[in-house]
């Protein structure tokens, strides 16, 4: 859902409901800047010790601690951490997704409810390892199967090899980097799980984070072992000419 916010740009809006099995009704409103996909999130006057970036922070990380008093992706997912930190993975949910195109609806499990929401709140508070991934957040689409999501993944990262080509770079049409985007990301993932497996945070967050790492690391698997032919011949009217 579309909206001006006040620099006078339209933000992109996606509401997650979620309708437990305590019949308790919690929505997160995600609201992204129309230009950039920085996440636009009120901040609160103080945070928890733990989220300081120099406490927080991934291996891979390079913020400058001077400049980042906490981590910024962590700050933002504070309240889902917090709202689901007693919740387990396997608790049955009812999720609808509103987007401005369309309505998702769905019984699934919590994990896989907070492992979309999760994966948006990372990939758009302006953290540098998850940043690449921002093109997929505006073209939004849960609950898509591994073999959807990496097709997606691959499509994106070389239509963004083609922008890169055209202001005179050099394009990886081998794909070579995306590996080491996806190697970093997977760092970043595991990070995360332990510092919250630290502060007792349960399963459910946890897992989340774990099935965004499992797809982390399908896509490194899906181009090392070349598993992209079986999808070439889904292109014989561009090849059989």
């Amino acid at each position: 859902m579309n909206h001006k916010s006040s620099n006078g740009t339209e933000d992109i809006r996606i509401r997650y409901r979620f309708k437990l099995n305590s019949g308790e009704d919690k929505e997160f409103l995600v609201r992204l800047d129309g230009e950039t996909l920085d996440l636009i999130n009120e901040k609160k006057d103080s945070y928890p010790e733990w989220t300081r970036l120099e406490k927080f922070r991934c291996p891979n990380c390079t913020l400058d601690e001077k400049e980042n008093e906490y981590c910024p992706v962590v700050i933002n997912l504070f309240d889902i951490i917090d709202f689901f930190k007693d919740s387990v993975s396997y608790e049955e949910i009812d999720l609808t997704i509103d987007t401005e195109e369309r309505t998702y609806s769905r019984h699934t499990s919590l994990q896989t409810g907070l492992n979309s929401l999760v994966g948006i709140y990372m990939v758009t508070s302006s953290c540098p390892i998850m940043e690449y991934l921002k093109p997929i957040v505006r073209f939004h689409l849960p609950f898509g199967t591994i073999e959807e999501s990496s097709f997606r993944m691959i499509s994106m990262y070389l239509l963004a090899q083609y922008f890169v080509m055209k202001k005179g770079g050099q394009a990886d049409w081998d794909l070579k980097n995306l590996v080491n985007i996806y190697e970093d990301i997977r760092i970043v993932n595991r990070n995360f799980c332990e510092k919250l497996t630290q502060i007792k945070v349960q399963d459910a967050t946890l897992n989340a984070l774990v099935s965004l790492d499992c797809f982390a690391f399908s896509i490194s698997y899906f181009i090392d072992k070349d598993r992209l032919e079986k999808l070439e011949s889904l292109f014989a009217a561009y090849l059989d000419k």
